[in-house]
């Protein structure tokens, strides 16, 4: 019974110390292995691994995963006119691939996560600062905003490098002027759309003149044209009809000039009120005469 009971401790034992030298590396972690307090090795396979012991040898596991650091709250700003800006901005990161990157970051942050933070944001607030002091603010916001991000980038890629950690993006999520000088942004931003807009009515304006001026033109030219057009039918209408009444005249003399006299008594008996004292013996009254006595008949005085 005794034997049986010191073997089952024994197989227990030894199944403690074989389990205490056997680990598995997960995909999303690093294995660092400690050899009596100093590193010896960081595994970043992941996959089934072997180690003494401890106390003679010990494994610590860091996060390999892509990380955010993200700004709370927006911070403030200068820019090179000496204007306050607010910006909200983000960072992709993780512990760097490289064979002495995460032993370099263990060093660094002794595996505290938190501390990385801290220092990951001291160095991403002071390339923000070095980059925004040099520019205005439509360089920052518009204008270079792509040259900014890269800049920033730049400067918090070498910085964090020496941390062992690797700078995956950096963002500027917004950019807006602080609350004291929204109004006078405001203000200017008004002045310029009334500026555009006064611009935009008077170039109206001026083409509406112009315009019209264009309409009038045409209107003169086509009636001109009409006036000569109507002129140079009634012309022609007019030598059409002289020449039928010349060729009237030549057949029939006589009954050309009762025709002629006879419009003209129509025009001037038109209108009943009017008063006439001519001689009866006039060559007008030729056909007023009576074809029998030969006589002239007596002129009226009044129609």
């Amino acid at each position: 019974m005794n034997r049986i009971a010191s073997t089952v401790v024994l197989a227990f034992i030894a199944l403690m110390l074989l389990s205490s030298t056997v680990f598995v590396v997960d995909q999303r972690k690093y294995a660092i292995v400690f050899a009596l307090g100093q590193i010896k090795e960081v595994i970043r396979e992941p996959g089934l691994h072997f180690k003494l012991p401890p106390p003679f040898q010990n494994v610590v596991f860091l996060d390999n995963r892509i990380m955010t650091i993200e700004s709370p709250d927006a911070e403030r700003f200068i820019t090179a006119e000496k204007m306050n800006i607010l910006v909200d901005s983000f960072v992709k990161w993780r512990i760097g691939r490289n064979e002495n990157q995460p032993k370099l970051y263990y060093v660094t942050f002794g595996g505290d996560e938190s501390r990385a933070r801290d220092r990951m944001s001291q160095i991403i607030k002071a390339a923000l600062n070095e980059e925004i002091t040099r520019r205005t603010v439509a360089e920052v916001i518009s204008g270079q905003r792509g040259k900014v991000m890269e800049g920033i980038r730049t400067k918090v890629v070498n910085e964090a490098a020496q941390i062992g950690v690797e700078i995956i993006d950096v963002r500027l999520k917004r950019v807006e002027y602080v609350e004291q000088i929204n109004t006078s942004v405001y203000e200017r931003m008004k002045a310029e759309r009334t500026r555009v807009a006064n611009e935009l009515r008077s170039t109206g304006s001026a083409e509406s003149e112009k315009i019209r001026a264009d309409a009038d033109r045409q209107r003169s030219v086509i009636l001109a044209e009409a006036y000569r057009d109507a002129e140079q039918i009634r012309g022609e209408g007019d030598a059409k009809a002289s020449a039928i009444y010349a060729e009237a005249f030549g057949k029939n003399p006589e009954f050309y000039k009762f025709y002629r006299s006879l419009e003209a008594y129509r025009a001037t008996f038109k209108n009943h009120g009017d008063v006439m004292v001519m001689d009866s013996s006039s060559d007008f009254f030729k056909y007023f005469k009576s074809s029998g006595s030969g006589g002239a008949a007596p002129a009226p005085a009044k129609k």
